[in-house]
């Protein structure tokens, strides 16, 4: 089959449809993806691009095809509207002109829902069946990070999400908890299938390594790492409330690796209010972090506590389960499902700083042999419920037999 993937973000920028794409061309499919110039999650265009109408490239034997963006991460709802909007409608004029023939669409979809558009119009010109992977609600997720308050525009936005809906043949969500608010735009539930993310290949267990423990002062102690995109969605005000209620245990330390658009933001935070028991390293390489997880006592995931994250699973869970290290999970819904069904970690309500700190302490206060024994079975959870290869056998399944109405 010739497979369209359209998706505001590819590689070099971490998502699992990197993964996903380039399984479909190992088992002998043709795969075109529709993206943007690279600039997760800085907003800056990655060193050795640079926008032009459109560029295409090879990557592993799928073509890539870019179109222009105006790249931002900021928060600034003008600008960040811009950023989703540039991709729809360059991709829109562009990708009929640019990806030839086309016997499956798939969207990754998370946010911006706005990237399914361009897929919207190729399945009506191409006549090809639309498959789209949801990674986010909208225009709940807008609301709740408060990029978005105003009634008319979030009921605007919640009738355009039901007309992308409505013009998808078959839709994935990676949880459950996505279900019943798709259902409620009039969704037919044949066409809804449960397909959850996958930790990439990179993710293991891994030798703690002491040379790079010595270079990162993480050698001594009890660290608790967190990783990934810093925003307004991760919660980290409850993250330094927590950090300020355990002051008084020196040993534990709380590292963090990511960026985002509000990282400087709470590194300027933990300085001022002198939380010198956080240490913010910045983002580092995707392949190296297995190696920074090997070195933590506990990672660490947690969302503000809205409706709307109680429905859905970070993609980071699965990293941290596949790397059998302990868990915090500081959050509601199918997460927390995950975590405690999985023996892998603690839970503790969200938004709670008091709990996130206690949650932390009944892990520090465990034996290492006690910590090793739940990150084992973080990581036999992982291997079982989001195995990567069964879970593309499955999309490839869906793909093969087309949309439900065509069975």
């Amino acid at each position: 089959m010739r497979i369209l993937v359209v998706s505001q973000y590819f590689w070099p920028e971490s998502f699992p449809i990197n993964q996903l794409a380039s399984t479909l061309r190992a088992r002998g499919h043709e795969v075109v993806v529709l993206t943007g110039f690279p600039n997760y999650p800085t907003g800056k265009i990655y060193p050795g691009y640079r926008q032009r109408l459109f560029q295409r490239e090879d990557h592993g034997g799928i073509e890539v095809i870019r179109v222009p963006l105006h790249p931002d991460r900021s928060y600034s709802p003008i600008r960040r509207g811009w950023n989703y909007l540039s991709f729809m409608l360059s991709a829109t004029a562009l990708g009929p002109l640019l990806v030839g023939r086309v016997d499956r669409i798939i969207v990754f979809q998370v946010s911006p829902i706005t990237a399914a558009f361009p897929a919207v119009v190729l399945r009506a010109l191409r006549r090809a069946p639309l498959y789209l992977w949801v990674q986010d609600i909208w225009p709940e997720t807008l609301e709740a990070t408060d990029a978005v308050r105003h009634p008319l525009v979030l009921r605007l936005v919640r009738r355009f999400v039901d007309f992308i809906y409505r013009h998808s043949d078959v839709i994935l969500v990676q949880s459950r908890g996505f279900i019943d608010r798709i259902r409620s735009a009039g969704v037919d539930a044949a066409k809804l299938v449960y397909l959850p993310n996958w930790a990439d290949d990179l993710y293991r267990p891994v030798p703690r390594d002491e040379d790079l423990a010595r270079k990162e002062d993480m050698a001594g102690g009890f660290h608790v790492v967190f990783a990934g995109n810093i925003g307004r969605a991760q919660d980290f005000d409850t993250l330094l409330g927590a950090a300020t209620r355990l002051r008084h245990e020196p040993a534990i330390r709380f590292v963090i690796l990511g960026d985002g658009a509000m990282a400087e933001h709470y590194a300027e935070r933990a300085r001022a209010e002198g939380l010198v028991n956080m240490d913010f390293k910045g983002r580092k390489a995707a392949e190296a972090m297995p190696r920074y997880f090997a070195l933590a006592d506990a990672l660490l995931v947690l969302l503000r506590r809205e409706p709307v994250f109680a429905l859905t699973v970070p993609t980071k869970l699965q990293a941290y389960l596949a790397c059998g290290r302990p868990v915090v999970a500081a959050v509601e819904g199918d997460a927390a499902a995950v975590v405690r069904e999985s023996g892998g970690g603690v839970v503790c309500k969200p938004g709670d700083p008091d709990a996130l700190a206690e949650a932390i302490l009944r892990l520090y206060r465990l034996s290492p042999g006690e910590r090793e024994a739940i990150g084992r079975a973080a990581s036999a959870f992982g291997r079982t419920h989001f195995d990567r290869t069964a879970i593309i056998d499955r999309l490839e399944r869906l793909l093969e037999a087309g949309p439900p109405a065509a069975r």
